[in-house]
């Protein structure tokens, strides 16, 4: 017997998470849905699903796991319309940047009897500066050897627990279980901001003054800052993310403006030991984070090893104990 996983969203996340998982098919039936039939269908041919669905209830009506992957201005809406069709007992999981208002949204839409899991996907250093997008961006590796988070809200199950975590194991990285609110905080820092901040270079510069000329100039530094727009697609995700996280963006926000004031006073006041000093200690900061992202050697932190036959092994067991029939040696326990 196949467990059903069902991808919701085929761009660089869902359809990596999708080839990840390429080789289990004993074990897994791997089910794609897009918005876009064309994306479906090239999710399909480099082997990210095994087929696609037109619709989202014939997607999702005999899933036992089901992986939303699509930008989080959308989330609630398909939340909603996937909720209809769960069958009792499936797990739903989502890999958007915000999470208690996500596991919020679950547990006022999921049925009473499914679960909720939400990911946070660390993308493999050697992708880090790379500036695809979309499925052209996703590969069989991007999580290789690295770490996605595991967040849920209070009571969550313990076998849904299990059964993410394994999961992940087969996708080649590890667990790390982490609180819905502190997740917000971090993906604030190193997700979100980043972007308001190229938006914000943009905004200075783009149709300004002297903007003919700079235009023909730019180089890899601003492409590098300015870049970070793109990363999350339209616009209206990165709203809706800065909206439905506020707290955590003004209080990251704040930080940015702050330390933006101690350069530019720096810089006013002509105190160049001061601004030395900053400049210097960003640069070093930058490289060790650099050189740590790189190696992504996270054992002497606790980091577990992987083991990616035992999780196959034990995977088929603990997706039927907690969606399908138990198994015979279940019953006596």
């Amino acid at each position: 017997m196949k467990i059903q996983l069902t991808i919701i969203g085929l761009g660089q996340i869902g359809s990596s998470f999708g080839l990840g998982l390429a080789g289990q098919e004993k074990l897994l039936k791997r089910v794609g849905y897009d918005i876009d039939p064309g994306i479906a269908n090239q999710a399909r041919k480099i082997g990210a699903v095994d087929e696609t669905a037109n619709n989202i209830p014939s997607a999702v009506k005999n899933s036992d796991v089901i992986l939303m992957s699509i930008p989080v201005d959308q989330m609630r809406e398909m939340m909603e319309i996937v909720a209809e069709g769960m069958k009792p007992g499936a797990v739903l999981m989502d890999t958007a940047p915000i999470k208690a208002k996500t596991a919020e949204w679950a547990e006022e839409l999921l049925p009473k009897e499914c679960e909720f899991v939400g990911l946070t996907p660390v993308v493999a250093p050697q992708y880090l500066l790379s500036d695809e997008t979309g499925i052209d961006a996703a590969h069989e590796d991007l999580f290789q050897n690295g770490l996605i988070a595991i967040s849920t809200p209070p009571g969550t199950d313990s076998k849904a627990l299990k059964l993410a975590a394994d999961l992940i194991r087969l996708t080649g990285a590890s667990p790390l279980f982490a609180d819905l609110m502190e997740m917000d905080g971090l993906m604030t820092a190193t997700h979100a901001v980043p972007q308001i901040m190229g938006a914000a270079l943009l905004n200075a510069t783009v149709d300004q003054p002297g903007w003919r000329e700079a235009r023909k100039i730019a180089g890899r530094a601003y492409a590098e800052v300015s870049g970070s727009i793109m990363h999350l697609g339209e616009p209206g995700a990165l709203t809706s993310l800065a909206m439905l996280n506020r707290e955590n963006m003004l209080r990251v926000l704040d930080s940015v403006i702050a330390s933006l004031k101690n350069l530019r006073d720096d810089i006013r006041d002509e105190d160049t030991e001061k601004l030395s000093e900053r400049l210097e200690r960003a640069r070093k900061g930058r490289e060790r984070w650099w050189q740590e992202r790189q190696q992504g050697d996270w054992s002497s932190e606790g980091r577990p090893k992987i083991d990616n036959r035992s999780a196959a092994s034990s995977i088929f067991g603990n997706l039927l104990r907690f969606g399908g029939k138990p198994r015979a040696d279940d019953d006596r326990e």
